[in-house]
């Protein structure tokens, strides 16, 4: 049969009958694509013969944790994803929420953990490229990028180097981009120094009416590749981040990605002018699993078959096989299914661009994935079996066993509140992160409200008054403690901190990392942060639209603890109308809404006094959350507060002394509260609680209004001069503090 009649299959014969040359099975084969022996044997079941080599490709990155959610799926269908501004959920290359005037957010986030490890400046960078690829594949363009970032111990020998790799790979792509890298969060905890966390999170903005998505439906459409060659970087890519560490992980670096923004900039601008035309049916970014996973994807929503021919790829390297060119992972490609005849002006566009533009295949009716490499075929698979055919694993749990409560007598008492609060602010844990975000271009698009450094960034939606606010965060040590609770924290943390600058939280997407599920204990941990994340997100009518699950973070059998890194984004209707952290004038008074009960365990006190986290995490009560947050936006909308920033890590006196260094002003406080141990109110982690400002005049008013609804809040202070004092303890010049803040990383990472 000549290469016209095999894709068109005109010799004859059926399309089941193009049966491809079987590789030679071996157990070791089975293992290096990281299948078990029961799965092969559901794969021969499935296939009824001995697969390909392309096609045990196929099957190994399809079925990887990865690709797959093979753990995961079966609890992830419990959590919440829908609402009446969620216009798209799980599912699609990124999530989607209404912002009213035909405008819409586009967002998700994912990790790169394992690549950042073994090759950290490019398993960084191609995270960022990934995950802003996502976001224009559905027809947005990238407004802001985040992270969360996880390393191990400051004086392990592999941290700074870690550090300084990442950090560089974040800001070069994002930087080279032209997308500001408004927000994020940097963590140091020993129980990372074998691996590491990367998550990239990017908001897009889009018309509501100009939204793209991945299914291909129709038959007899050309199929089209677009953006760089294909080479061998990145193949497994999938497989490997499907599995945990070992003494031989540097042997792993073939398969990181290798990525260049300077192509991804120009991808990103062809792909938007194409999509200003009605050529595209369906659009996939070629991202974890390449070619296979897009187009086994594309064609399954759109229920149809797709036939494509390798020879037709553009390829950088030579001698590629067919197996290669379905499981790389070259970076700043896209697939897309376009109207039958718009390919000339579509290329003309790429061309203009200077990208690769061919039609490698057509959709057919067959609903299968025929591939064909010189003349042979290497692979013929139905759709919709390999799509939905991965193992679904409800694997054993055993929850996590409560510990028990930490008080202020458990713990050895300091001598001195202040000098306590100098070694917190000046340590790992809450110094400044100024050394990381300075590297990236933040303001870059000039629609940057709001920098780097507060409780959530703010952009401008472009063009409007409106502003678009984005904050990551979870606290893995409560996650450890007690999984449900730390779930419920993590998703209540970023909907404080969106509604501290004055915005309305909509919507969440979520990384979910954690460590071997076959063992029994990490998945009650994903099972107990997953029951607490939906809780929340059901409390606060805050659904979960995308997302992403990296299991098998782990070397040698050590895990990480649970994080699952929340993103979240809200609006605020007026930028003119907002709220920042910042001290604005002195005589403001210091006012502190919630209730402070002193709870200890696993706070950032506890360890500096005792060397360890212990005991149960602060509990979270989503009513109290509620009714807080509500009233606190409230105030913020009514231009009743002067600054406002939420209680976290580090307790109420840590909270105020963000505030002091943002502003450069002082404060003067009153001393804890007699039925009250100094150190339990200073340095509580209580949940539920912000710290505002308002002018002298309006305090009173503040006051009668919190009470009138029932919300604790007591007046501590007043913004005052340039030291912190209080009451019966040393004073602090915020001139000291703030050097000592800033200074940790610098000399850290010099």
């Amino acid at each position: 049969m000549s290469e016209k009649e095999i894709m068109n299959n005109e010799g004859g014969m059926s399309q089941k009958d193009l049966i491809p040359e079987p590789v030679e099975i071996t157990d070791a084969l089975i293992a290096e694509h990281g299948l078990s022996g029961d799965e092969y044997v559901h794969l021969l079941e499935i296939l009824g013969r001995v697969p390909s080599s392309t096609e045990l490709g196929i099957f190994s990155v399809m079925w990887s944790e990865h690709c797959s959610y093979k753990s995961s799926r079966f609890h992830l269908k419990k959590l919440p994803v829908d609402g009446p501004q969620v216009i798209q959920g799980p599912g699609e290359n990124a999530g989607v929420v209404d912002l009213g005037d035909g405008v819409a957010a586009i967002f998700k986030m994912e990790s790169h953990n394992h690549p950042s490890y073994i090759e950290p400046f490019q398993g960084a960078a191609t995270g960022v490229g990934g995950i802003m690829r996502d976001v224009f594949t559905m027809g947005a363009r990238p407004v802001a990028n985040l992270n969360a970032l996880r390393f191990g111990e400051p004086d392990h020998a592999k941290t700074r180097h870690l550090v300084n790799g990442v950090v560089a790979g974040i800001a070069a792509y994002g930087n080279c981009m032209g997308v500001p890298t408004v927000g994020g969060e940097t963590n140091f905890d020993k129980r990372y120094n074998q691996n590491i966390l990367v998550n990239a999170m990017c908001v897009g903005l889009a018309d509501t009416d100009k939204i793209f998505y991945s299914a291909a439906k129709g038959v007899g459409l050309p199929v089209v590749y677009v953006g760089s060659k294909t080479g061998r970087d990145g193949i497994h890519g999938a497989t490997m981040a499907s599995a945990e560490f070992d003494d031989e992980t540097d042997e792993k670096r073939p398969t990181v990605q290798v990525g260049d923004p300077f192509t991804e900039k120009l991808l990103l601008e062809a792909c938007l002018e194409l999509m200003n035309s009605d050529a595209i049916i369906a659009i996939q970014d070629m991202g974890a699993a390449g070619l296979t996973s897009s187009s086994v994807e594309m064609a399954d929503k759109g229920g149809v078959g797709f036939t494509m021919n390798l020879d037709l790829v553009p390829q950088r390297e030579d001698g590629m096989t067919a197996y290669e060119m379905m499981l790389s992972e070259s970076q700043e490609r896209m697939l897309m299914v376009l109207k039958p005849g718009s390919e000339p002006a579509a290329k003309a566009i790429f061309d203009k661009w200077d990208l690769d533009f061919a039609v490698i295949g057509e959709t057919t009716d067959t609903g299968r994935l025929i591939v064909h490499h010189k003349g042979e075929v290497e692979a013929n698979l139905e759709v919709a079996t390999l799509a939905d055919s991965a193992p679904e694993y409800q694997r054993p749990y055993t929850k996590t066993a409560k510990a028990e409560t930490i008080t202020a007598d458990d713990i050895p008492p300091t001598n001195n509140i202040t000098e306590t609060l100098i070694k917190l602010m000046s340590g790992p844990h809450l110094s400044s992160r100024r050394w990381i975000y300075q590297q990236y271009d933040h303001m870059v698009m000039g629609d940057t409200v709001q920098r780097p450094g507060g409780d959530a960034a703010v952009v401008r939606v472009h063009g409007t008054n409106k502003g678009l606010a984005s904050t990551t965060d979870v606290t893995p040590r409560y996650c450890y403690a007690d999984p449900y609770e730390g779930g419920k924290q993590a998703v209540v943390e970023t909907w404080r901190n969106l509604t501290a600058v004055g915005a309305t939280p909509l919507a969440i997407t979520n990384c979910l990392n954690f460590g071997n599920p076959t063992r029994p204990e990490i998945m009650g941990q994903f099972v107990g942060c997953l029951e607490g994340m939906g809780d929340a997100c059901r409390a606060l009518s805050y659904p979960i639209v995308s997302g992403n699950v990296s299991l098998y973070n782990e070397t040698n059998g050590v895990g990480i603890p649970p994080t699952p890194a929340i993103g979240g984004i809200g609006l605020i209707d007026d930028i003119a109308i907002q709220a920042s952290l910042v001290f604005k004038t002195e005589g403001d008074v210091i006012i502190l809404i919630g209730d402070t009960q002193g709870q200890l365990g696993q706070s950032l006190y506890q360890e500096l006094q005792t060397g360890d986290f212990a005991g149960a995490p602060p509990s979270v009560d989503l009513s109290t959350e509620l009714k807080h947050g509500d009233m606190v936006r409230r105030l913020i909308t009514a231009q009743k507060v002067s600054a406002v920033h939420d209680v976290s890590d580090g307790g109420l006196l840590v909270a105020i002394a963000d505030m002091a260094i943002a502003s450069g002003l002082g404060a003067e406080l009153r001393a804890a509260p007699d039925d009250i141990a100094a150190e339990a109110y200073w340095f509580g982690e209580d949940q539920a609680r912000y710290v505002v400002t308002v002018p002298a005049e309006n305090k009173d008013a503040v006051l009668t209004e919190l009470q009138t609804a029932q919300i604790p809040a007591n007046e501590i202070g007043v913004v005052s001069g340039s030291d912190l004092i209080i009451e019966g303890a040393d004073s602090l010049a915020i001139t000291q503090l703030t050097e000592r803040f800033e200074a940790y990383l610098p000399n850290l990472l010099a």
